[in-house]
């Protein structure tokens, strides 16, 4: 069984001295051995958390990466630049990337693409929305994304994945999937992922908390959890971590 794979996405928020704060109280927080923990922190912070977290067993990743190696891209971050900062994932396709910045699932695949090809390991979003979900459009809308991404990585390079599926209803809006709604779709990713489907962690993004985490991840096709709000609060993000190690303990 895969351990659990618990991720927080900052999104665009912290600050040097909250940085400073969080960290500090990470020091005295021991990462279960079963349970693997990161943080995906805006650029401008990449270098102070690359020094603070350096001795935690916490480790690092990006929110986004340029498709290009270098050149005049204005704004762009390349895979080359994040791994300066020890980066070990990033986060691809992001549903408010794809909505505020009309990213396209093609698009999508050439930055996972980019991520392999500097030994990043890219956390792909998938998801639908509200208007998707009551259509029942749920299932055809996470097989497009999905398709996508496997036509440009292929299935050697998809093992070196992580799925996270979003629905875009339950970020940021305190609403979450049921447990069986997210197995539901979990469940047909692991179908989706050829031969490597039980070595890829795929994980829940959506609303996940202290009080619900559990129950999501003791569900058999969720691996784990891409952590928005409550992972800028070290006490929330720690009951995730111990709700999470939890969960491997009892699953088998």
């Amino acid at each position: 069984m895969l351990n659990s794979l618990i991720v927080g996405n900052w999104k665009m928020n912290g600050s040097l001295a909250s940085n400073q704060e969080f960290s500090t109280q990470l020091e005295d927080v021991r990462i279960p051995k079963n349970v693997e923990a990161g943080i995906c922190a805006p650029y401008v912070y990449l270098a102070q958390l690359q020094g603070l977290l350096e001795k935690s067993e916490v480790v690092l990743g990006a929110q986004d990466i340029s498709v290009h190696i270098k050149g005049a891209y204005t704004g762009e971050i390349s895979g080359e630049m994040l791994q300066d900062f020890a980066c070990r994932y990033v986060i691809v396709g992001h549903s408010e990337r794809r909505q505020y910045h009309g990213e396209s699932n093609r698009l999508v695949g050439q930055k996972a693409l980019a991520a392999i090809q500097h030994n990043l390991r890219p956390i792909i979003c998938v998801g639908e929305t509200q208007e998707q979900r009551e259509a029942s459009q749920t299932i055809a809308v996470v097989a497009e994304q999905l398709s996508a991404v496997k036509q440009i990585l292929g299935e050697e390079a998809l093992a070196n994945t992580v799925i996270a599926y979003e629905p875009v209803w339950a970020i940021g809006t305190g609403l979450t999937a049921t447990p069986e709604q997210a197995q539901e779709v979990h469940a047909f990713i692991r179908k989706q992922l050829g031969v490597h489907a039980e070595q890829i962690h795929i994980l829940y993004g959506g609303s996940v908390n202290p009080k619900n985490a559990n129950e999501l991840l003791s569900q058999p096709d969720i691996n784990g959890g891409l952590v928005g709000g409550a992972s800028l609060k070290i006490s929330d993000f720690v009951m995730i971590l111990k709700e999470a190690s939890r969960v491997s303990e009892y699953c088998p």
